[in-house]
């Protein structure tokens, strides 16, 4: 078995970089919050020091086209030039969550606009650096669909248009893949959502239907955008490159009750939800966002790694492992210190003091030999992730 080589590092870290506004109007800005806009190179060297040179990373549309079609790149630049004095292999998400204040996100124009900010965005990355850029263009299309169309926890505040939000978001996606191909013709494109495992409560035989349904949901905007459905979006294979898989503790449920934990005997295994997104598209894919919080980290680290390793070993080719968020942050909802990933700062009231948490940076360090191991073909992790048992 050899080593996957889709980016610079198995391990990833990942930034939030959320800029939504709420429900209650505040535009969020975790870039800022967190400082990750202002040390971005101390950031990086952190993580080049234990072994992570690729991470993900994100602009911020809202304030760099505060005008119609004039960009200001002021808020971009310092983060780009970092990672490249630093030697950070970058993917970078267009837009996660957030946009300009003075466009409507249901609009015909809103596709087109973000195409050109995607377009902008290329030439500079061109011009800044060298190597093949990354982008994701819509982060997470699912989980905002579901969130800000359906359920309105989020700007736009949609309730039952999750579907028309979906669509409104994939023709976005496809606009900006053409625009940034225009630019930088061997650009990779990063899709990026969650894989779920929605079951029916064994009491409520009933609900195996819907509930099924909703499970399928997690594949309509791949699907949409490779064109086996909604043609009229524009969808083509070519348009489906990298697959990124979100996963998180809380993304299997039973429907209208409880996430199902590890030992709950309908919970099914993250190697097999892999499996099944590999069968499906046949696509580069790697686990893009999963990680827990405080003292959680470490264990579900070694957890998902091993997963990733039995997920392989059945024929499905994981080419990384992004912890996410690497980086401390403050809640969405309510600023609460969220202590997570490899970087940990002080916070709520200085976000500039970071320092390794030893205990992540010593879970990593056990994982990468552990994947040494395994991509040149030993044994001994086999046994080892058998042993471990389940987190």
């Amino acid at each position: 078995m050899c080593a996957m080589n889709l980016f610079d590092s198995f391990f990833l870290g990942g930034f939030e970089c959320s800029s939504h506004r709420r429900l209650d109007g505040r535009q969020l800005d975790v870039l800022a919050a967190t400082g990750h806009d202002r040390h971005a190179a101390a950031d990086f060297r952190l993580l080049a020091d234990l072994g992570v040179r690729s991470v993900r990373d994100g602009l911020r549309w809202h304030l760099i086209e505060r005008t119609p079609g004039r960009y200001d790149w002021s808020t971009f630049l310092p983060t780009l030039r970092a990672a490249e004095a630093t030697g950070i292999q970058v993917v970078w998400d267009l837009c996660h969550y957030g946009w300009p204040e003075h466009l409507d996100i249901w609009s015909p124009a809103f596709p087109d606009r973000f195409a050109a900010f995607a377009a902008a965005t290329a030439r500079i990355v061109r011009e800044e650096t060298g190597g093949v850029p990354f982008y994701t263009p819509v982060n997470e299309i699912s989980y905002w669909a579901w969130a800000a169309g359906n359920e309105a926890l989020f700007q736009p505040l949609g309730r039952g248009r999750g579907y028309e939000l979906k669509r409104q978001l994939v023709r976005a996606s496809l606009s900006a893949i053409q625009a940034v191909r225009s630019v930088e013709r061997g650009a990779r494109i990063v899709l990026t959502d969650p894989v779920i495992h929605v079951v029916a409560d064994v009491s409520r035989p009933q609900d195996r239907e819907p509930a099924d349904a909703m499970r399928r949901t997690m594949f309509e905007a791949w699907d949409m955008i490779a064109g086996r459905t909604d043609p009229d979006l524009g969808g083509s294979p070519d348009a489906l490159d990298i697959l990124g898989v979100n996963y998180y503790w809380n993304n299997q449920w039973a429907l209208g009750g409880a996430p199902l934990g590890l030992g709950h005997e309908l919970h099914r295994p993250l190697h097999l939800l892999l499996l099944e997104v590999w069968e499906r598209y046949r696509r580069p894919l790697f686990l893009a966002e999963t990680g827990a919080e405080a003292e959680n980290g470490p264990a579900w680290l070694r957890y998902v790694s091993g997963e990733v390793r039995q997920a392989i070993g059945v024929g499905a080719p994981v080419q990384g492992v992004c912890v996410y968020p690497v980086l401390d942050y403050p809640g969405w909802e309510n600023d609460r210190h969220c202590a997570c990933g490899l970087i940990a700062a002080h916070g709520p009231h200085d976000w500039s003091a970071r320092r390794v948490r030893p205990a992540m940076a010593a879970e990593l360090a056990r994982e990468q030999e552990a994947f040494e191991v395994f991509f040149s073909g030993g044994h001994s992790v086999r046994a080892r992730d058998r042993a471990a048992g389940a987190w």
